[in-house]
Formats: C-alpha cells, structure tokens, sequence
C-alpha cells in the first residue's frame, strides 16, 4: 500500500537472486501462467515470483502509459469481525478506523511497543462490523501472532492468506477496463473504496488502491478462481495494451512515488514519524501501541528523516545499503534505489540526519568505491496521472 495503496516488499532490480530448487519455495496460484508467459521468476522472500516477463523497462512504461497486470497472491489477508473489531483495531493501528464508513480503506501501521513498524498495511471496512486486512507477504505469520495476543474475546479473527489470490491492474486505463469488463453490471469504486461483489458464486474484493502511484484495482478473490480471473483480465485489457509485470517494475514505479518498502524503508527500529508518514498517525486517538514514543518525537523533533534523492549527472543507479557522504563524512546510508525508468536516472531514498534532510541539499552516494552527486528531492519523484 504505498500512502494510502497497497505496500509491498518488493526489492530493487537486478538485486533478486536466482530461483534455488522450486519445491524449496511456496507459489502462488499464478505460479504456472507465469511459467507459461515466459516470465523470469525469482527467490522472493520464499515464494517463488516473476521478476519480470519482456523487460523491467518495458513493463514500467506499460503501467505509467497504459495499464499493467501483477500478481500479488503472496500477500496476506487477515479477516476481522464483532462487535469489538473496531476499537481493537484502533488500539493496534496508527490510523483512525473509526473515520471508515462501510467500503472504505486507509493506509496504517501495526508498531512494536517501541513504536518501530512491524508492518504497514492496508484496512478495509466491508461491514459495519467486518474488515479485510492486507498485509505484507513476509510478514503474515508475525503480523497475526502480535494481533492475535492483542486480541479481546469479542473478535473473530481469521488468517486466511492461503484461501485467497490477489491481483492487481495498475495503469491510466484502468477505470476503462473496469467499465468495459462489467459492461455496467457494477459501478467502480472510489479511490480507496472496496467493492464487495459476488461472481459465479464466489467473494470478490475489488479495492482502488495500488503501488504504483497510478489508478488502479486490487482484487482479492478464491485462490481456485485465480487462474481464470487473471486470464480474463488479460484478455479483456488486450483492448487497452496490458502487459504482464513483475516485481523488478513494481519496484521502480513505486520508488519513483516515494511509497516506502517494508523491510528496507520501514523496519523495527524505524518510526512513521522518522518515515515522513505522520499524516497516517493519529495522536488525537488516546492509547494505540506505540503512541508514547511518537508523541515525543512530535513534540521533541526527530534525528533522522527518510527522504527522496536524485543521483546528479551520470552515474550508476544506486542500490541500497550505499554510504551516504556529507563534507567528506559518512552520515547514513540508502534505503532503496534503482534506475528510474520514466527519469531515466537513478534516485533513491535514506534516512538522511535532519540537519541535512532539506529539498536541494547536496549528497554523495559511494557507488561501488567511487563518490557520485546527488541531490534530496521533494516527494513524489514523478506525478503519477490523475484518478478518473
């Protein structure tokens, strides 16, 4: 969910290793369509993925041009329901659940008792009493342990990450799509609105959200129904030019947004204040776990920010975990980086000391032993097309 939309781990390309023996890794039930398509699939976090299928390039433009089609079945869904769901949830999660009408989502975070994130993620409310949690996939078993010891006597709370595949368009033309798939049937969700709808019997989920900075949909539907719902969204948006992506593309189009990466972006030790994501934090709601820490860092200021950079020039694209040089001195490190396909430069994001963490401040990245220029940047890198 990059701020408000679905977050991913996904690594920087040309950074994932090779697929070690397949029956070491979980797939998902796409796994043998992407096969099929010819996609390079790669070790991600233990799932067997599709770094890419004609090209991280390629596949980048399609989304920011068109429309893009990703698996996304390695995620987590949790379900929560009861009367106490609500007040639960508000005291495990940064953003307000009680602002959600009934087919609305926010964009939150799940926090350690130190207030470093555990995980970030997306809530829906599908009833008055009922919500869908999206959650990263290396995260799902944690996630729901720390939930589940939270949880009040009064709430169902159910993992059911393998019940479910999850697919997300992503692309200008996604709103087109989805008027011609339903033929009118139903009418599109708002940006951050779920619709809950039944096909041939089955749940679907259709959420507007995504990673990519563009319009887009989520849907979550029967893991047995996968195949067949990603094959129908391929050919239905043959109309439109869609394309088949990997993660290599999901990376770029979301660090040319500045949505963060759990895991590299986001970690234990790192809060959302530090994060610059203070407007999903609701330090009006009395007790959430957490709290303490970041109304300090509120009050007091923090010693880090993590923000946006652009290497200067030419230079290799930066990876993370480069040194960061100021004057000479090493003062941090990357967080992500990658060659921007649309700036066709390389940018990144760190967590820069605050003394330097100004727009226009001049940096250098060490690039496999070389010092290269580059300068902090205001968020996002690149403005993404407008919802229709």
């Amino acid at each position: 969910m990059a701020p408000p939309s679905r977050i991913d781990t996904s690594p920087a390309p040309g950074t994932l290793p090779s697929v070690p023996a397949e029956s070491a890794l979980k797939k998902t039930p796409l796994h043998a369509e992407h096969v099929r398509l010819g996609a390079k699939m790669v070790d991600f976090g233990g799932w067997s993925m599709p770094v890419q299928y004609t090209g991280i390039i390629d596949e980048h433009h399609a989304v920011r041009s068109h429309l893009g089609v990703f698996d996304i079945s390695h995620m987590g869904q949790f379900f929560a329901e009861g009367p106490e769901t609500e007040a639960w949830l508000n005291r495990l999660l940064t953003n307000n659940v009680q602002r959600l009408a009934v087919g609305e989502c926010q964009y939150t975070f799940l926090l350690n008792d130190q207030g470093g994130v555990i995980d970030d993620l997306i809530v829906y409310r599908t009833a008055a009493d009922r919500y869908l949690l999206v959650v990263n996939a290396a995260k799902i078993d944690e996630d729901f342990a720390w939930m589940k010891a939270h949880a009040p006597g009064g709430v169902q709370f159910e993992n059911r990450s393998d019940q479910f595949a999850g697919i997300a368009v992503q692309g200008p033309k996604s709103a087109q799509l989805f008027d011609a798939f339903f033929g009118g049937r139903h009418s599109r969700p708002a940006r951050n609105e779920i619709l809950v709808i039944a096909i041939e019997g089955q749940p679907y989920f259709i959420a507007r959200t995504g990673y990519t900075g563009e319009d887009g949909f989520e849907v979550f539907c029967p893991a047995d129904r996968a195949v067949k719902s990603w094959n129908d969204i391929l050919r239905k948006g043959g109309e439109f030019g869609i394309k088949p992506c990997g993660l290599g593309a999901r990376d770029t189009l979301r660090l040319e947004m500045c949505f963060p990466l759990n895991g590299s972006d986001l970690a234990p030790d790192k809060t959302p204040i530090e994060a610059g994501l203070s407007i999903f934090v609701d330090l009006q709601k009395p007790d959430f776990i957490g709290r303490e820490t970041l109304v300090r860092q509120r009050q007091e200021g923090v010693k880090r920010r993590l923000v946006p950079f652009k290497m200067s020039g030419a230079s290799p694209p930066p990876r993370s975990h480069y040194a960061i040089y100021k004057d000479g001195q090493q003062i941090a490190e990357t967080t992500s980086g990658s060659l921007s396909p649309t700036l066709k430069i390389g940018i990144g994001m760190a967590y820069i000391p605050t003394a330097y963490a100004r727009i226009n401040e001049q940096i250098e990245i060490d690039i496999r032993g070389r010092r290269f220029p580059a300068t902090i940047e205001k968020k996002p890198l690149h403005r993404a097309s407008k919802t229709s």
